[in-house]
């Protein structure tokens, strides 16, 4: 998990340098798609924002924005200090310079490794349980031996010993023989055989095993404390719901479509309300346009690894996201395409319809995000048409919008208070019992031959659609959590992310089945150290979810 290289200050220039020549003090600067080479405190942003990737230290789905204050919380923990940049994490948004401030094992990862050094590896309950049978053993055969021995005292004088010494010898042979004798020399060829196959029906399930008395512990095993991201979900950010306004002269006003597939590969479909399944997403207006957004809108990058045989994303999880959603949308005017997409190589597949539609449209000037506005805005070209496609947080995005586009006709209508307020209650529903990761998008037509944007033209847009995404957990995560519970096995989930984040993933996956409130099941880790000893071990036995 560490970088290679850093851009470093030396000798009053930037120069590229091996990350193991990093010293504290040093200035260093990071951009996107750089992995941090060590642990660094932001001293200057050279861009609107900075966000990093931190899933890999505090499973936190969701990139993460920096910035240049200092925490003012106490006993703070990883996720409140957003002034530093750990070693290890991925710079997905920005640039920023920054002066470190630990290496090697000073980092927060190299304290991860140096608790790892520090743990004692803990004997099996198989060893045990050996331990146990060997030493109770010895011991009864060590009893029968003495009281063989101290019966014959009485023929230790027998004249065919040749005397009293003798004799005593002659007995103690005997009942070290019969000890030795008493001693189970196949135990361990036996026990080695039993093992050996388990290991062998466990590898007809597909279930490898490296070391054989893991077997006999998985069988003793009564709770597993599993980590959430990466482990449970695909850390993967993925658009599972989208919301449009399918008409004003009909109810309901609002059409919402679900998503399959839960990783960054081009594979799934969209379904309507009905779980049917679109045929042709793209002669929906509204998700033609939320295509030609999410394309164009964007500034990542999705690619294919043919060493690991699996898509990866360069830039923020989200926007990787929305190009995912544009290559699962398709492209309009041909009927075949769905099954023509699929005759392209992985690499050609990977972001074949973002190409197409950046290939339509000539991009002229960006506005980059901003906290204030939370928000992003592309101008565009396309046949001496001029055309701004924003996007950003629901709340900024929807105060600037006065229509809405129609998903029925395509037609563009007033945005009255009562759309608006059904839009806001599905996304209080995303964002809230859903815990998705909300952005809106719209569009307006520019006057022709504008060049450039200003926050001034980010006014009377026309509402596109709601997107909702998540880290997703894998598709074999719930059937896994059934059979360990009715194995009588607790499974306790593990996390760094948000508690509701991390409450509605355990609702996904059945950990959380017939409980409707998750009061005394669900912990941060400062609510569980605030407990008294007594409330602490009781929640231990109930415990659920441990978070933060």
């Amino acid at each position: 998990y560490q970088a290679d290289v850093a851009t470093v200050l030396r000798n009053g220039c930037f120069s590229i340098l091996p990350a193991t020549e990093l010293v504290p003090g040093d200035i260093v600067e990071v951009g996107v798609g750089c992995k941090v080479p060590a642990d660094m405190r932001m001293v200057e942003m050279l861009s609107h924002q900075l966000r990093v990737d931190q899933a890999i230290l505090t499973g936190e789905s969701c990139s993460v924005a920096k910035e240049l204050d200092s925490t003012s919380a106490m006993n703070a923990v990883y996720q409140d200090k957003t002034n530093i940049l750990f070693s290890g994490t991925v710079v997905v948004a920005g640039r920023a310079r920054a002066v470190v401030i630990g290496v090697g094992s000073n980092t927060a990862m190299g304290s991860i490794r140096d608790a790892m050094l520090r743990t004692e590896d803990e004997a099996t309950p198989l060893k045990k349980k050996l331990d146990e049978f060997g030493t109770f053993l010895a011991k009864v055969i060590a009893g029968i031996c003495i009281l063989v021995w101290v019966v014959n005292i009485g023929h230790f004088r027998d004249p065919s010993h040749g005397g009293f010494l003798r004799g005593a010898i002659h007995y103690f042979k005997v009942a070290v023989a019969l000890a030795v004798a008493a001693i189970p020399e196949g135990l361990p060829a036996v026990v080695t055989t039993c093992l050996a196959l388990g290991t062998k029906r466990m590898a007809r399930l597909n279930a490898i095993v490296r070391s054989l008395p893991s077997v006999e512990t998985l069988g003793c095993t009564t709770v597993i404390c599993s980590d959430k991201t990466g482990t449970l979900t695909t850390n993967m950010m993925s658009v599972s719901k989208v919301c449009v306004v399918r008409s004003v002269h009909q109810r309901p006003i609002t059409d919402e479509y679900s998503i399959s597939g839960t990783t960054f590969a081009p594979d799934g479909f969209i379904y309507d309300a009905s779980e049917n399944q679109l045929e042709f997403p793209p002669q929906s207006p509204c998700l033609l346009h939320i295509a030609m957004c999410s394309a164009l809108c964007n500034e990542s990058t999705l690619q294919y690894n043919p060493d690991k045989k699996s898509y990866e994303k360069i830039g923020e999880s989200t926007e990787v996201a929305l190009r995912v959603l544009v290559e699962k949308v398709g492209l309009p005017g041909f009927d075949s395409m769905p099954s023509a997409l699929n005759m392209l190589t992985k690499h050609e597949r990977a972001s074949y319809c973002n190409h197409y539609w950046e290939n339509q449209f000539r991009k002229i000037s960006v506005l980059d995000f901003s906290r204030d506005r939370k928000m992003m805005s592309v101008l565009c070209s396309r046949k001496q048409q001029e055309i701004m496609f924003s996007k950003g947080a629901p709340e900024s995005v929807m105060a600037r919008c006065t229509h809405i586009l129609c998903n029925d006709d395509g037609s563009s209508v007033p945005l009255t208070m009562d759309i608006r307020n059904e839009l806001e209650a599905r996304f209080q529903s995303f964002a809230g019992k859903d815990t998705l990761r909300c952005l809106a998008l719209a569009l307006k037509r520019m006057p022709e031959g504008q060049q450039s944007l200003s926050y001034a033209d980010e006014a009377n847009l026309t509402f596109i659609g709601l997107v909702g995404m998540l880290d997703p957990p894998r598709d074999e995560v719930h059937s896994a959590i059934h059979s360990c519970m009715s194995a009588g096995i607790r499974v306790i989930v593990v996390t760094g992310d948000n508690k509701s984040t991390a409450e509605s993933l355990c609702r996904q996956i059945g950990a959380f089945e017939h409980l409707d409130d998750f009061t005394g099941y669900s912990y941060t880790a400062s609510e569980f150290e605030g407990l008294p000893p007594l409330e602490r071990a009781n929640a231990l036995r109930r415990m659920v979810l441990f978070s933060r």
